[in-house]
């Protein structure tokens, strides 16, 4: 696999979401069977032959990892999102994010104790979502297997936040 090819395809956006940050975007490799396929395949492999119960991934663009991946180890799929936008019983944890804060929530029945879970997101900036996310599984009694990320900002250190975690990023930027 090339990460390479997955790393020139991405698009930096100056001052989006606000000014100051520049964001990665992914939509070229989504635009691309070939290279989503591609980026699918990468952060799966690394796990095959791991037992890995359910995969768990942030709004929005997790999602569309997080869904290929489950699908590729044969495993659940456990949606992380805004707080409000899921229809049951929830549970919250709150974060800062590199601009702002935010709070997200998973179903209080989605992972059962004693599953092994891998998180999965688009990109790791300052682990705030990721770190999040970690809480969410665990207060569920999920065990974390692994935090995956296609793209890590390294100068942001967000992996900081995982520590004791295997964390993996495909592209270092």
């Amino acid at each position: 696999m090339n990460v390479g090819r997955l790393s020139s395809a991405l698009r930096d956006v100056p001052d989006f979401p606000k000014e100051g940050i520049l964001f990665k975007d992914i939509t070229p490799i989504l635009a691309d069977p070939e290279l989503l396929q591609e980026s699918i395949d990468l952060m799966a492999e690394r796990h095959r032959g791991q037992t890995i119960d359910k995969v768990a991934a942030v709004e929005a663009r997790g999602f569309i990892f997080g869904v290929g991946v489950a699908q590729a180890l044969h495993a659940g799929f456990v949606p992380v999102r805004k707080a409000g936008k899921l229809p049951y019983e929830t549970i919250e944890a709150s974060y800062e994010l590199e601009y702002g804060e935010a709070t997200i929530a998973v179903h209080a029945d989605a992972i059962d104790e004693g599953e092994r879970v891998l998180i999965v997101d688009d990109l790791l900036a300052t682990g705030g979502t990721a770190a999040a996310t970690v809480q969410l599984v665990e207060r569920l009694g999920g065990i974390v297997h692994a935090v995956d990320f296609l793209i890590e900002l390294d100068f942001l250190d967000g992996r900081s936040k995982l520590g004791g975690y295997d964390v993996h990023a495909h592209i270092h930027c």
